[in-house]
């Protein structure tokens, strides 16, 4: 199953846009997406809802083009544009948009068109044990709790057998107990189903471990794809870096050289020497560079000797200016000696505790240089 999608709409202040003025907003975005767990990721108003409408048929882009596994929904050449009803897609909104005059079952059945009323029961009892809710079938909406609702969404979704689930934000209302479960649970149904999943989020923790392949969004475009690590790990832009969590993000770096065979690149960042990644730019060129916090090793002090001399590279002295504990980890804002830029520095709380250091402490950091990103 392939789902191409290559397309172009304008937005206006108004309905019609005048001639000459400027949309308020364009799409203009090109990705495509196979039988696995795709995640279209970014923030608030980059583009990503509407993606997901125009492959529904709730949106008509004003070009392009957008297969299903061959079938076209939509060609503005060939003036072919599916209905969203004879589209095979399964569409779960950010809130569950449930009936409430109707219980879960009715609720689920609804969807279910053309079949005869032995049929609608057996597809129904298949989705009441798909998703887990046999005992809330004669429950109404007003009975259930937010994960309960979602459930329901998601059967009466699937319930016409679609080539295609749609997924936006379906579980950014939950808390965080229910919305780790269910997407746990989203997942299994995934892979019993066999059928594409289209997920938006703008929760990286979400973005990473749902995503088989994340296709970033900004300002109508997409910005990256690739798996989830290509794009937490190496992303192509600052912004994208700003986005998946690199706090540690430092521009105005000089780029001094470059290793022998393009092993690496030097830099001048942080008043001193750094060994960066190799980047095919030349000496004097201004570039940045990131890290995250996670990534930054803490050294013992009374250890830097014991360190080989070839691996003494990126060690930064610095002040301990704050600590905050996140349960399993404590963050460090660390003001160098050198510069006095600020580092954020992510330590596992029993490496933390064993080194018996508090605010106000001197200590040493290492950035890998493998960690490292540079663009």
């Amino acid at each position: 199953m392939t789902i191409e999608v290559d397309i172009e709409k304008e937005f206006y202040g108004r309905k019609h846009g005048k001639k000459g003025e400027n949309p308020s907003f364009s799409m203009n975005c090109s990705f495509d997406a196979d039988s696995g767990f795709s995640v279209l990721f970014g923030c608030s108003g980059s583009g990503k809802t509407t993606a997901l409408r125009c492959i529904a048929g709730l949106e008509i882009p004003d070009a392009g083009a957008i297969k299903i596994n061959g079938s076209i929904y939509f060609d503005s050449r060939k003036k072919i544009n599916l209905p969203p009803q004879k589209r095979k897609i399964g569409y779960m909104f950010q809130e569950n948009a449930l009936f409430p005059h109707m219980n879960v079952r009715q609720n689920i059945e609804f969807g279910l068109k053309g079949l005869r009323s032995v049929e609608k029961t057996k597809r129904v009892n298949e989705m009441l044990v798909l998703v887990g809710i046999e005992e809330l079938e004669f429950a109404y909406p007003d009975e259930l709790s937010g994960g309960q609702k979602q459930k329901v969404a998601l059967a009466r979704a699937l319930a016409p057998d679609p080539e295609i689930l749609l997924l936006d934000e379906p579980f950014s209302s939950l808390d965080t107990v229910v919305r780790v479960k269910l997407r746990k649970e989203l997942r299994m149904i995934q892979k019993g189903l066999g059928i594409p999943v289209i997920f938006i989020t703008h929760d990286p923790v979400e973005a990473f471990t749902m995503a088989d392949r994340m296709i970033v969004f900004d300002g109508g475009r997409v910005q990256q794809t690739g798996s989830p690590e290509d794009i937490f790990y190496h992303p192509k832009s600052r912004y994208l870096a700003e986005l998946v969590g690199f706090s540690n993000l430092f521009d105005d770096a000089v780029i001094e050289g470059h290793g022998q065979g393009a092993e690496c690149t030097f830099l001048w960042s942080l008043g001193t020497g750094i060994t960066a990644p190799y980047i095919e730019r030349t000496a004097g060129e201004r570039v940045s560079w990131g890290i995250r916090p996670e990534n930054i090793e803490l050294v013992c002090r009374k250890n830097i000797h014991a360190i080989r001399k070839e691996n003494r590279k990126n060690l930064f002295d610095g002040t301990i200016m704050s600590v905050v504990n996140k349960g399993t980890s404590r963050i460090m804002s660390l003001i160098l000696a050198e510069s006095e830029d600020v580092l954020k520095v992510e330590v596992a709380n029993r490496v933390f505790d064993s080194l018996k250091i508090e605010t106000g402490d001197e200590c040493t950091v290492r950035l890998r240089t493998s960690d490292m990103i540079v663009f």
